[in-house]
């Protein structure tokens, strides 16, 4: 018999002001109510019919939003344990860029169904291992699951089938809009080569009026100002930028000038004025006829430059302005003067064009051999924050692209992949043995969640659409295996022959069986109506989810410093007003 010595606390250990929670005071159970509420957050805004939510941040900046990854953003989450999950749901944006919310929603069941075993008396340890065994089959089946790719991405219809589905999540009804609008901006920046295709060579302005059916994409970089001169329109000319103000240069000291007589002062000014002239003239020998400037004009400098019909225009976004250099090949100078001939860049067209009562310029390159094509998607709309979110799609929908180069396999959405893992997954769990075998089979289970929030959000019952995906996905699991064993035997009759092929040709691939959000039959075929995922998407997602919900799991105590910075000072006296 063992002598049981009571622990001494951890006083003396740390510096006063610490906060530690053990096993022992339920940390694993508390973290796990932690990502679930934060998974909760986020889980209604899921597929077609997801609520928006109002975020309103620390700068009182409103923003309305389903977009998963932006409403995670701009929550300041300060629990380590789900501020996990908030992090594995921002590599997954970085990573493909759209499947935020399934990281979240995934890692949150995971946890949810993982709490049940723990209380029931499994260890973590048994958990996590089940967990890891769970995923490695669950990404071999996935590959089994592929129904369709993007064959050519140089074809707008092909590339429709991976931007439907992903645009119909975010803004639904408005995917027969912006689905073209996406493909025709992607067809005209598309390099040969199309895994060297660039997102960034896509942007979005949005104009206030009108409504999104007047969108348009225009091939070249769009500006949302005119340009500052009298000059409005160039053609093949060269361009130089200046990150420098174009004005006389101001002296880093303060002087005193002493003028004794009116020629004095005279000859002080036109030396200034001859100085920024003969720096204009410079530009305007070296046959630059845009200037682009990315901080002040001068008023002097603006009346040589017209003068000498070069185009000038202010872009302040430093960001914009390195695209503009990549679009037209030139590089920002920090002086004014004469670039070398290298350091020039070229463009095709630079008009003015009025839309919706906002006058706007256009930077296009339009020869085949411009160094960086850039097409603009100009959103048109009532409301700021409606734009804003309708840009969130339509990034998501280019990300995907960007995906589809790499790996353009797509499997069933609408919830039938997920339904499809279920079922296999739970086999899987059959076929395992010990302890681990439970955590499996939880995992399995955890996939319904996907169907589940797609059916709730669109008001439907979720417990009889899941009853009705089941018996779908298992009905035609026997029917194959009923014809496989009876095509195996060799004592069959010829009546039951003929049976077996009728009733296996009858039959529906019914595996391909999601959540009908239209009607009020609750289930039907995704493939046939052409709700496709992206499997690479969905791969990311599930490893994520999995990764972040076993490191969550794997956690038995929390040591939390004192915050930095001393006591706070006193607030005001709540009851001043009293003698």
């Amino acid at each position: 018999m063992s002598l049981s010595i009571p622990q001494a606390s951890q006083a003396g250990l740390f510096k006063q002001g610490y906060s530690s929670y053990d096993a022992e005071d339920g940390a694993v159970i508390r973290n796990i109510d932690a990502c679930n509420t934060i998974a909760q957050t986020v889980k209604t805004s899921l597929g077609p019919y997801g609520r928006n939510k109002i975020v309103i941040n620390h700068l009182a900046k409103m923003i309305l939003t389903s977009d998963a990854a932006t409403i995670l953003q701009e929550l300041d989450v300060v629990h380590p344990a789900a501020k996990l999950l908030v992090m594995a749901s921002q590599q997954q944006e970085a990573e493909m860029g759209d499947g935020t919310n399934m990281v979240m929603i995934l890692a949150g069941e995971f946890l949810k169904k993982a709490e049940e075993l723990v209380r029931l008396g499994l260890k973590t340890s048994d958990i996590v291992s089940g967990y890891e065994m769970a995923l490695n089959f669950t990404l071999k089946a996935l590959d089994e699951l592929e129904v369709d790719r993007v064959a050519d991405v140089h074809s707008k219809e092909e590339l429709g089938k991976a931007l439907r589905t992903v645009l119909a999540s975010k803004q639904s009804g408005s995917e027969d809009v912006l689905a073209p609008l996406v493909a025709e901006a992607v067809q005209a920046v598309l390099p040969k080569n199309p895994a060297n295709f660039n997102i960034d060579n896509i942007r979005v302005v949005k104009i206030m009026g009108g409504d999104l059916s007047q969108s348009r994409v225009v091939k070249g970089m769009v500006f949302g100002r005119e340009p500052d001169g009298i000059v409005k329109r160039a053609k093949k000319a060269k361009v130089g930028v200046f990150s420098c103000p174009i004005d006389t240069s101001q002296t880093e000291t303060k002087g005193t000038v002493l003028l004794h007589n009116a020629k004095e002062m005279l000859d002080f000014s036109t030396g200034e004025e001859s100085q920024l002239e003969s720096a204009i003239k410079e530009l305007y020998d070296a046959g630059i006829r845009v200037v682009v400037a990315g901080s002040t004009v001068g008023e002097l400098a603006l009346h040589y430059l017209n003068r000498m019909n070069i185009l000038v225009i202010k872009i302040l976004s430093k960001f914009e302005l390195r695209r503009l250099c990549r679009v037209c090949g030139a590089t920002p100078l920090a002086r004014l003067g004469a670039p070398m001939p290298d350091e020039m860049g070229s463009i095709d067209v630079v008009e003015t064009s009025e839309i919706g009562g906002d006058r706007v310029t256009v930077f296009r390159q339009e020869s085949d051999t411009a160094v960086t094509r850039t097409a603009t998607i100009l959103l048109r709309g009532a409301t700021q924050n409606h734009l804003d979110d309708v840009e969130r799609a339509i990034d998501d929908g280019v990300n995907v692209i960007k995906a589809v180069t790499k790996d353009p396999r797509l499997v069933p959405g609408a919830g039938a992949t997920e339904m499809q893992l279920v079922e296999r997954i739970n086999a899987f769990a059959d076929k395992t043995p010990g302890l681990p075998q439970y955590a499996i089979r939880k995992y399995a289970e955890a996939f319904e969640i996907i169907p589940r929030t797609l059916a709730e959000s669109a008001g439907l019952d979720a417990t009889e659409i899941l009853a009705r995906l089941y018996t779908a996905h298992q009905q035609r699991g026997s029917i194959k295996r009923r014809a496989t064993t009876q095509e195996e035997s060799d004592e069959e009759d010829e009546d039951s022959n003929e049976e077996t092929t009728d009733t296996s040709e009858s039959e529906e691939p019914y595996w391909t069986a999601g959540v009908d959000l239209e009607t009020n039959s609750g289930i039907l075929d995704a493939v046939d109506d052409e709700i496709l995922d992206l499997l690479v998407s969905k791969s990311w997602a599930i490893k994520l989810a999995t990764d972040a919900a076993r490191t969550v799991l794997s956690v038995d105590q929390i040591i939390v410093a004192r915050q930095a910075g001393g006591p706070k000072p006193p607030g005001q006296n709540p009851n001043w007003d009293e003698d």
